[in-house]
């Protein structure tokens, strides 16, 4: 049961190390809070929420229609439905970012698998392509040549999903064996690590080790401008370096992991993101 003077909910159907953390913040400051499993959710046109959701629904599309019927029903969401629909398409994040003049790695959208060769031979080899929605680095897959590019693609036409017939493909960007995250939260960057793993994708979930990197201006103007582009308040912004040191943006995510990145640090994130999710909750 809500007490009435609940005003914060913790939206999750997983409760991870990270949602752990975020409640144990709350309640070491004696706020009171309701945990919303949107397994049993559900927000009909009668129903009024007066609470502001932190979103930490794994799953992007329950996250996205989760945080949309919420804010329908006067809730106000972290991060918002809106930002959750672009963060959590791969398209929308590069158009946005490019929409800001900011830098990411070249890219084309195919409507299909067949235009697919096009826009690999437009970006050139090695390439990437990569699923819309997904996440830790699951079904990305470096393209070397065109005569791999042949298999991947009959495999993708083969898929049953109209939207895994949209092809994304990037560059692949020549870099050292890491990438950096930036954690954002309410406009400012909290600190920065380096992720390296033994295999070109840097994705700690796939084994890859994070270790503290100096935030420098740059890092964190960069980041807090690509968490603006996509409207996310939360996010965890993911930046390549290449061999001449310049950067671009790769990914923003709206629900960042940050396990990884409080290993390689003192900062305390569950703690950072509770405070903000109760003066955004008291505003």
């Amino acid at each position: 049961m809500m007490n009435s003077d609940t005003r914060l909910a913790v939206l999750a159907s997983r409760v991870r190390f990270e949602e752990k953390q975020i409640m144990a913040a709350l309640d070491r400051r004696g706020v009171s809070f309701v945990h919303l499993d949107p397994r049993s959710l559900v927000v009909s046109d009668d129903t009024r929420q007066d609470l502001t959701v932190l979103n930490r629904e794994i799953g992007h599309y329950r996250a996205l229609y989760a945080a949309s019927a919420l804010e329908s029903a006067g809730a106000a969401v972290l991060n918002t439905a809106a930002a959750t629909h672009v963060s959590g398409d791969k398209w929308l994040t590069t158009s946005a970012l490019m929409a800001k003049g900011l830098p990411t790695p070249r890219t084309a959208l195919a409507m299909t698998p067949e235009a697919a060769h096009d826009a690999l031979d437009q970006i050139g080899y090695p390439a990437v392509v990569k699923p819309l929605v997904g996440s830790w680095g699951r079904l990305v897959t470096a393209i070397p040549d065109r005569a791999t590019a042949v298999g991947i693609l009959e495999h993708v036409a083969a898929l049953p999903s109209p939207q895994q017939h949209i092809v994304y493909v990037q560059e692949l960007v020549e870099k050292a064996d890491r990438d950096i995250r930036v954690l954002v939260v309410g406009g400012e960057a909290l600190g920065a690590t380096y992720r390296r793993g033994d295999e070109w994708r840097t994705n700690v979930a796939r084994g890859a080790v994070s270790v503290k990197c100096d935030l420098t201006n740059v890092h964190a103007k960069l980041a807090v401008a690509a968490a603006e582009a996509v409207g996310a308040e939360i996010a965890g912004v993911d930046l390549l370096e290449d061999a001449d040191g310049h950067l671009t943006v790769l990914e923003v995510n709206d629900r960042v992991e940050f396990r990884g990145f409080q290993d390689a640090h003192e900062i305390d994130v569950a703690d950072v993101i509770a405070s903000y999710a109760i003066a955004r909750a008291e505003a």
